[in-house]
């Protein structure tokens, strides 16, 4: 069984890292500044952080700047695999990033704007540097729908169809984002991160709801997720990423100590 991955997730907004709840960063008023990107990638590099995912939530051309810069800094000081997200639209840019030094590329609303994309970066950099991330929301008893444009446009499409169809483009990685969870520390939304993990053959990360050590250990054996992602956990140091591989280890849920 391959080892449980614990990820770390930065939402960097003009070179500083924020944490919004349930998507609500878009409105700046609900941002909470949190520190220095490559400072917080660093500390959680000491802690054992398997990777480290960096969202750009800017929408300036100066943003986009200083992430590259944010890039370059991290990739220089740290050793594990870094994945960038946040206004990716093109190869072009897809390059740009990996050039500074990230390992993966996650699309989004990209990805559903134009589906060709995955397969072109796919093509160009290999299935392994392609993550397609899915902002999903359950709208209906049985029904979970992917959202766009930081989780506030409906697509109508299924989420797990969606994922099937990333997967079949190229995507080598899904990171599921539960919009009712995100940021309420409530735990993760089991029942969709079971069901897309059961329908593509490439590892699913779990987004959303991460409270507790027991919501991890439950994503991983119940929502039979590949990895869990966290941020406000980690950013007010309620838990170290060590603490979390310690219990999961104690749950015999694999994990690289």
């Amino acid at each position: 069984m391959l080892a449980r991955r614990v990820i770390p997730c930065l939402d960097v907004h003009d070179g500083h890292v924020t944490r919004g709840v349930q998507f609500g960063k878009a409105e700046a008023g609900e941002l909470r500044n949190v520190g220095d990107p490559v400072e917080l990638a660093l500390r959680y590099n000491e802690q054992g952080a398997d990777e480290m995912v960096f969202f750009d939530i800017t929408a300036s051309a100066q943003g986009r700047a200083s992430m590259v810069s944010v890039i370059e800094r991290a990739a220089e000081q740290c050793f594990m695999p870094l994945t960038v997200g946040g206004g990716i639209r093109t190869v072009d840019d897809m390059y740009t990033m990996l050039r500074a030094g990230a390992d993966k590329i996650s699309i989004n609303s990209s990805a559903l704007a134009n589906p060709d994309l995955i397969r072109a970066g796919a093509e160009k950099f290999g299935s392994q540097c392609i993550v397609v991330s899915i902002d999903a929301k359950k709208v209906a008893p049985d029904r979970w729908e992917v959202f766009s444009h930081g989780g506030r446009k409906s697509t109508g499409l299924d989420a797990v169809e969606w994922a099937k169809k990333a997967v079949s483009l190229g995507s080598g990685e899904i990171v599921l984002n539960s919009i009712d969870a995100d940021g309420t520390k409530a735990g993760f939304d089991l029942v969709i991160t079971s069901r897309v993990s059961e329908s593509v053959g490439v590892p699913v990360v779990a987004s959303g709801g991460a409270g507790s050590l027991e919501h991890m250990a439950a994503v991983l054996l119940e929502g039979k997720a590949d990895a869990v992602l966290a941020a406000s956990i980690f950013h007010y140091g309620e838990y170290t990423v060590a603490d979390v591989k310690q219990f999961l280890a104690k749950q015999n849920i694999p994990v690289r100590l």
